[in-house]
């Protein structure tokens, strides 16, 4: 008696593959959902790390007023966030600047940084920035003491 040789995949395998197969692409079609808009949340990163950009630029430059430079003041316009000089520029070569289409920033203002990294002015007792996307909205703030988080 010759035992048959059965070559092949049982139902139960072919079902768990299946499963495991729709649950990986069920993960990777939601990573691709919505990719067409801009999340607010995707731009608060950069936003923290360009407000710290301008304010480590103020303080390592040692100047007394830091309204000599524009590259020390950050400028958050409707649609731009980042040094005067780097908001005044349109092309975008320069890092201390963020633009994004359908994104805007409030409130409209300058922020001047004293040399130990603290808001100066009417800023001093700190700010709450307002990051808009079509689709989400969130917020970075810097407190009085210079400290700037996602909040």
């Amino acid at each position: 008696m010759e035992r048959q040789k059965n070559d092949g995949f049982t139902l139960v395998e072919l079902i768990v593959v299946i499963i495991l197969v729709g649950i990986v692409s069920a993960y990777a079609a939601s990573r691709y959902i919505g990719v067409g808009s801009f999340s607010a949340y995707a731009a608060q990163e950069q936003v923290i790390s360009v407000i710290r950009q301008v304010q480590v630029n103020r303080m390592q430059s040692n100047l007394g007023d830091s309204s000599a430079n524009d590259s020390f003041i950050l400028s958050i316009q409707n649609e731009c966030l980042g040094s005067v000089e780097g908001c005044n520029q349109a092309d975008g070569s320069r890092s201390d600047s963020i633009r994004y289409n359908n994104v805007t920033f409030s409130p409209t203002a300058q922020i001047t940084f004293d040399l130990l990294g603290n808001p100066e002015g009417a800023m001093s007792a700190g700010v709450s920035i307002t990051i808009s996307a079509p689709s989400s909205q969130t917020q970075v703030c810097i407190n009085g003491q210079g400290f700037v988080w996602g909040c």
